[in-house]
């Protein structure tokens, strides 16, 4: 039996993976800054050193630490009455009143039909079957640049669960924002129909902090390497297994894996803070590399959630051929996603121009909360969605797709040129400038 073999066989039956992820579901609140993410670094150092990896330690760094208060939205006209609501992330302080107009998907051209100027806008979190993809970011900054007082972000999945999610990239946002439930926004968007009134009132706090990475490295120590990432936090309404939970625990398990098999290239893994809040640790983990050197980036967000494992390419004509390798001899599926995304840990690297690589992995579409981002971002996201064996058969996975990463003798970079092409191909480029994310310099 060949080393791979045998590694891949003690992993098949190990329960450190579920082990690791419930201590870290049990923790409060691992929202960024907070006690609680920095006790998830200190668990994955932990994990990292049952890998035997090399230096494992925490990576300090300041951002602006948002803490979400309370939040009230009442209908004042024709009726009184409320509704439950949460705060969103970075959201403004304040106190508005004004009309409730609903803008459908929150789609720019939806925003632009309505006058929103000095109103509260209504938006749903999906956007319509065929349309490109609208995120979040770009709803709320296309409504406030139209003069929205307030943005209420209402559910498209049942079960009374307001949505969470950041409103910029670790900044404070313009108004007051929140999110409700599916259920509500049935009923907030009939009201406007009937030109209702409400008052909107958020209670939160952006103050400086300190945020934490949690790295380690295996392998030969080399000029070049390999960095592997996925995000500890998670928003403070729930446990976060999903998101990122999985992730994690599948790059403190593929660690563990890695330890066992040859490595052409030294490899970083790290747990970074602040992706829900801004992508803040992957960038100030970017800040902390000579990035001349970083063969590619691989990012952990998404995987271990679902049965079959999906690659985000981002362009990578060389991360085609590592998948499609790996896939063909581990007789396993992976599903291939084509295009440049901005929106998670991969991004301050691709930017930086390091080929990257996401492993997400593929709802079956027979659950409710798995359409869309599903139960994420919501107080739904709890460790019983969640299936061990996806857990370890992904770790497994990652371990193979590293390795063979590692191998690439040469992995084309991609330049901004070819970013900007990818991205306005993809019809991003009208939302990340509504969202304020588009970097600057770039045409």
């Amino acid at each position: 039996m060949s080393d791979v073999e045998r590694a891949l066989g003690d992993a098949w039956t190990d329960d450190y993976p579920w082990e690791f992820l419930t201590k870290l579901t049990e923790l409060e609140n691992r929202m960024g800054g907070h006690p609680g993410e920095r006790r998830a670094a200190e668990l994955v150092v932990e994990g990292f050193e049952r890998a035997g990896a090399r230096n494992p330690h925490i990576e300090p760094f300041d951002m602006n630490c948002w803490t979400r208060g309370s939040a009230e939205l009442a209908l004042t006209e024709p009726v009184e009455r409320s509704f439950e609501t949460i705060a969103l992330p970075y959201s403004l302080a304040g106190d508005v009143r004004g009309e409730l107009v609903d803008v459908g998907h929150g789609m720019p051209e939806e925003i632009d039909e309505k006058d929103v100027a000095g109103k509260i806008a209504v938006a749903s979190t999906t956007t319509p079957k065929g349309s490109r993809f609208i995120h979040r970011m770009e709803k709320f900054g296309h409504a406030a640049a139209a003069g929205a007082e307030g943005f209420v972000f209402h559910n498209h999945v049942p079960g009374q669960l307001p949505p969470t999610g950041s409103l910029t990239f670790g900044d404070e946002a313009a108004v007051p924002s929140v999110g409700v439930s599916k259920e509500s926004g049935a009923w907030l968007t009939e009201y406007a129909e009937k030109g209702a009134t409400a008052r909107l009132v958020v209670d939160a706090n952006t103050e400086p902090g300190t945020s934490h990475n949690a790295v380690a490295e295996l392998g030969p120590e080399t000029d070049e390497e390999v960095v592997v990432v996925a995000h500890l936090d998670a928003h403070d309404i729930a446990e976060g297994a999903l998101d990122n939970g999985c992730g994690i625990t599948v790059v403190v398990a593929m660690a563990h894996l890695l330890s066992k098999l040859d490595l052409d290239t030294r490899v970083r893994v790290a747990g970074v803070g602040c992706e829900e809040t801004g992508l803040l640790g992957s960038e100030a983990l970017v800040e902390s590399l000579d990035t001349g050197r970083v063969r590619a980036v691989v990012n952990v967000d998404g995987a271990g959630r679902f049965r079959d494992m999906r690659a985000y390419l981002h362009g990578s004509e060389t991360m085609r051929s590592v998948v499609e390798t790996v896939s063909e001899e581990a007789n396993q599926p992976i599903l291939l996603q084509e295009g440049v995304h901005p929106f998670s840990d991969h991004w301050p690297f691709l930017k930086a121009g390091v080929p990257a690589l996401q492993l997400h992995s593929e709802p079956d579409g027979s659950a409710p909360g798995e359409r869309g981002r599903g139960w994420g971002h919501t107080h739904a996201d709890t460790r019983d969605k969640v299936d061990d064996r996806n857990l370890r058969e992904h770790a497994m996975l990652a371990a193979l797709l590293v390795q063979e990463v590692a191998a690439r003798e040469e992995i084309p970079r991609p330049t901004p040129e070819d970013i900007v092409a990818n991205l306005r191909e993809q019809e991003y480029e009208e939302g990340m400038r509504a969202a304020g994310i588009w970097p600057e310099g770039w045409n």
